[in-house]
Protein backbone atom coordinates (compact mmCIF):
# COMPACT_ATOMS: atom_id res chain seq x y z
CA UNK A 1 0.00 0.00 0.00
CA UNK A 2 2.61 2.13 0.62
CA UNK A 3 3.83 1.80 -3.33
CA UNK A 4 -0.04 2.71 -4.28
CA UNK A 5 0.02 6.10 -2.18
CA UNK A 6 3.82 6.84 -3.30
CA UNK A 7 2.41 6.47 -7.01
CA UNK A 8 -0.79 8.40 -6.37
CA UNK A 9 1.33 11.13 -4.80
CA UNK A 10 3.83 11.43 -8.16
CA UNK A 11 0.76 11.62 -10.41
CA UNK A 12 -0.77 13.98 -8.37
CA UNK A 13 2.35 16.56 -8.32
CA UNK A 14 2.85 15.46 -11.92
CA UNK A 15 -0.73 16.98 -12.83
CA UNK A 16 0.25 19.70 -10.19
CA UNK A 17 2.79 20.92 -12.07
CA UNK A 18 0.85 20.54 -16.06
CA UNK A 19 -1.43 22.47 -14.56
CA UNK A 20 0.77 25.27 -13.48
CA UNK A 21 2.34 25.10 -16.87
CA UNK A 22 -1.13 25.46 -18.60
CA UNK A 23 -2.48 28.24 -16.68
CA UNK A 24 -0.86 31.40 -18.86
CA UNK A 25 -2.06 29.44 -22.14
CA UNK A 26 -5.66 28.37 -20.76
CA UNK A 27 -6.30 32.53 -19.91
CA UNK A 28 -5.26 33.53 -22.63
CA UNK A 29 -7.37 31.06 -24.82
CA UNK A 30 -10.06 32.24 -22.91
CA UNK A 31 -9.27 35.92 -23.14
CA UNK A 32 -9.30 35.33 -27.00
CA UNK A 33 -12.71 33.24 -26.74
CA UNK A 34 -14.17 36.31 -24.96
CA UNK A 35 -12.82 38.59 -27.62
CA UNK A 36 -14.09 36.50 -30.01
CA UNK A 37 -17.57 36.36 -28.16
CA UNK A 38 -17.79 40.22 -28.16
CA UNK A 39 -17.35 40.81 -31.86
CA UNK A 40 -19.25 37.52 -33.03
CA UNK A 41 -22.10 39.28 -31.15
CA UNK A 42 -23.17 42.11 -33.58
CA UNK A 43 -22.43 40.20 -36.60
CA UNK A 44 -25.99 38.94 -36.94
CA UNK A 45 -27.14 42.68 -36.46
CA UNK A 46 -24.65 43.78 -39.27
CA UNK A 47 -25.59 40.41 -41.40
CA UNK A 48 -29.24 42.26 -41.49
CA UNK A 49 -28.05 45.65 -42.05
CA UNK A 50 -26.19 44.52 -45.39
CA UNK A 51 -29.25 42.06 -46.69
CA UNK A 52 -31.59 44.97 -46.13
CA UNK A 53 -29.23 47.19 -47.99
CA UNK A 54 -28.92 44.36 -50.23
CA UNK A 55 -32.81 43.85 -50.86
CA UNK A 56 -32.71 48.06 -51.28
CA UNK A 57 -31.13 48.24 -53.85
CA UNK A 58 -32.35 44.96 -55.81
CA UNK A 59 -35.77 46.30 -55.32
CA UNK A 60 -34.89 49.61 -56.72
CA UNK A 61 -32.83 48.00 -59.44
CA UNK A 62 -35.72 46.07 -60.47
CA UNK A 63 -37.87 49.07 -60.11
CA UNK A 64 -35.42 51.48 -62.61
CA UNK A 65 -35.53 47.74 -65.27
CA UNK A 66 -39.40 47.97 -64.82
CA UNK A 67 -39.17 51.91 -65.74
CA UNK A 68 -36.94 51.24 -68.80
CA UNK A 69 -38.51 48.26 -70.22
CA UNK A 70 -42.00 50.80 -70.03
CA UNK A 71 -40.26 53.31 -71.93
CA UNK A 72 -38.86 50.95 -74.59
CA UNK A 73 -42.20 49.89 -75.29
CA UNK A 74 -43.51 53.16 -75.43
CA UNK A 75 -40.58 53.84 -78.42
CA UNK A 76 -40.53 50.95 -80.02
CA UNK A 77 -43.94 52.27 -82.08
CA UNK A 78 -41.60 55.10 -83.21
CA UNK A 79 -38.95 52.95 -83.97
CA UNK A 80 -41.51 50.24 -86.46
CA UNK A 81 -42.58 53.70 -87.87
CA UNK A 82 -38.62 54.67 -88.58
CA UNK A 83 -38.13 51.31 -89.87
CA UNK A 84 -40.99 51.20 -92.39
CA UNK A 85 -39.73 55.22 -93.47
CA UNK A 86 -36.26 53.87 -94.60
CA UNK A 87 -38.18 50.97 -96.28
CA UNK A 88 -40.43 52.74 -98.47
CA UNK A 89 -37.40 55.70 -98.89
CA UNK A 90 -35.48 52.74 -100.35
CA UNK A 91 -38.20 51.08 -102.23
CA UNK A 92 -38.95 54.25 -103.76
CA UNK A 93 -35.36 55.06 -104.36
CA UNK A 94 -34.21 51.67 -105.98
CA UNK A 95 -37.56 52.46 -107.76
CA UNK A 96 -36.45 55.65 -109.43
CA UNK A 97 -32.80 54.34 -109.84
CA UNK A 98 -34.26 51.25 -112.14
CA UNK A 99 -36.22 53.84 -114.09
CA UNK A 100 -33.24 55.72 -114.36
CA UNK A 101 -31.07 52.63 -115.62
CA UNK A 102 -34.11 51.67 -117.87
CA UNK A 103 -34.11 55.21 -119.49
CA UNK A 104 -30.19 55.12 -120.15
CA UNK A 105 -30.22 51.96 -121.71
CA UNK A 106 -32.94 52.39 -123.85
CA UNK A 107 -31.20 53.42 -127.35
CA UNK A 108 -33.90 54.63 -128.92
CA UNK A 109 -34.68 57.84 -130.77
CA UNK A 110 -36.23 59.76 -127.70
CA UNK A 111 -32.75 59.24 -125.46
CA UNK A 112 -30.56 60.30 -128.43
CA UNK A 113 -32.89 63.59 -128.17
CA UNK A 114 -32.68 63.77 -124.63
CA UNK A 115 -28.67 63.72 -124.30
CA UNK A 116 -28.86 65.98 -127.36
CA UNK A 117 -30.79 68.87 -125.80
CA UNK A 118 -29.13 67.72 -122.21
CA UNK A 119 -32.46 66.86 -120.48
CA UNK A 120 -31.16 64.47 -118.55
CA UNK A 121 -31.63 66.22 -114.72
CA UNK A 122 -34.83 67.32 -115.78
CA UNK A 123 -36.23 64.53 -116.67
CA UNK A 124 -34.60 62.65 -113.30
CA UNK A 125 -36.14 65.50 -111.11
CA UNK A 126 -39.93 65.25 -112.99
CA UNK A 127 -39.08 61.22 -112.81
CA UNK A 128 -38.67 61.57 -108.59
CA UNK A 129 -41.40 63.96 -108.63
CA UNK A 130 -43.85 61.65 -110.09
CA UNK A 131 -42.78 58.79 -107.70
CA UNK A 132 -42.88 60.49 -104.87
CA UNK A 133 -46.43 61.39 -105.99
CA UNK A 134 -47.02 57.83 -106.30
CA UNK A 135 -46.03 56.79 -102.63
CA UNK A 136 -47.92 59.49 -101.22
CA UNK A 137 -51.03 58.05 -102.67
CA UNK A 138 -50.32 54.69 -101.62
CA UNK A 139 -49.56 56.13 -98.27
CA UNK A 140 -52.96 57.71 -98.13
CA UNK A 141 -54.50 54.73 -99.54
CA UNK A 142 -53.09 52.50 -97.00
CA UNK A 143 -53.70 54.68 -93.82
CA UNK A 144 -57.37 55.15 -94.95
CA UNK A 145 -57.44 50.83 -94.72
Amino acid sequence: MDWLGIGVSIIGVALLILVLLLIRPLNKLAAVLSNLQKSTKNLPNQVEDLTSQARDTLSASNDTLQTVNKQVKELSPIFYMLGNATRAANHASSSMADVVMKVREDKSEGNVFTSRNQLEGLYGMMTLVYFMIQTSKNRKTIDMS
